[in-house]
């Protein structure tokens, strides 16, 4: 059970990046229900960290307590930068002794450096990723990620792919129900795009419009209900052409890629966290029946319901 967290702080630290860990796994919530962690930001000597943003910042530990941490995520600095010795080391025996080691964006040329990333799938922000697999050629680095796990090296890629890489390791750890709650704390959709490469998925893009936004959340809580372009753009007040191309202009997807991406991720909700089985899943889901189900499954997470449900369930019961 993830119990401990130490986050590096490498020099020019990204502020935003540096957060992102604090606010995942930083806080005490257990009076919410929450597990809570022994959490520390670290530096290479327990010495200030200068920022990218031109401030400078305090950890309160050296590398000492990444020694015993369960989860090791190292946030970027500047990726020209070489980590020095202690910290390649100390990477490396996080990684032999079973930890967890996550970077965030450009933080995977430190794991690079370490040797973690030798023959393993991993990402980094797409600006960089060339750069990775330059750099490590024995790297098999993902450009079109938000994040890749492969063992218990997780990489992420730029800026807010922190949160779903985060929120997908909070997910194997203590469980989607979990891992749900503190997305809806942190009012974040909770993704949870799987714990192995073949689940990961890129999200759909943030809905950010204010027309869109009542009607989706009205769908998503109506996922069993035969919705179609034709009835979402009445709902709208829209002509479904005028609906179609609005939805894929703001989400990046056609609505009905869209709603079935949804379905899909309540049906694998349903099968982690109910004892429903497939066919009553498939109902509750909208897709009607449990081969329209598998079909869908099949094409977007290469697996059936039934071999998720017992990799998953297991996982996080």
């Amino acid at each position: 059970m993830l119990r401990s967290v130490a986050v590096i702080a490498l020099p020019d630290v990204a502020v935003f990046e540096l957060g992102v860990i604090c606010e995942l796994f930083g806080y005490d919530r257990t009076a919410e229900g929450l597990p809570a962690y022994d959490f520390a930001v670290c530096s290479v000597d327990g010495g200030p960290v200068r920022t990218q943003s031109g401030f400078t910042i305090v950890p309160s530990h050296d590398l000492g307590p990444a020694d015993e941490a369960d989860l090791v995520a190292v946030v970027p600095g500047n990726p020209d930068w070489e980590p020095p010795a202690a910290v390649l080391d100390m990477l490396r025996r996080a990684h032999a002794r079973g930890a967890w080691v996550m970077s965030v964006c450009t933080a995977a040329f430190a794991l690079g450096a370490a040797g973690l990333l030798d023959d393993r799938r991993c990402t980094t922000h797409w600006r960089h990723s060339d750069a990775l697999a330059a750099r490590f050629p024995l790297a098999k680095v993902d450009p079109d990620v938000l994040y890749v796990a492969d063992g218990t090296i997780i990489t992420s890629a730029g800026t807010a792919s922190a949160v779903d890489c985060g929120l997908h390791l909070i997910r194997e750890e203590h469980g989607s129900a979990v891992a749900t709650q503190l997305a809806r704390r942190m009012v974040v959709p909770p993704h949870r795009d799987g714990g192995q490469a073949q689940f990961i998925e890129t999200p759909l893009q943030p809905i950010e419009c204010e027309t869109l936004q009542p009607l989706l959340a009205q769908v998503l809580e109506s996922l069993d209900q035969p919705h179609t372009v034709d009835t979402l753009a009445a709902q709208a007040h829209m002509a479904p052409r005028t609906f179609a191309r609005k939805f894929r202009a703001e989400t990046g997807a056609t609505p009905h890629d869209w709603l079935i991406g949804q379905r899909v991720l309540l049906a694998r909700r349903l099968l982690e966290d109910s004892d429903l089985g497939v066919d009553a899943i498939a109902v509750r889901a909208g897709f009607g029946g449990a081969a329209t189900l598998r079909h869908h499954f099949g094409h977007r997470l290469d697996t059936t319901p039934q071999a998720y449900r017992s990799m998953f369930r297991t996982r996080s019961r």
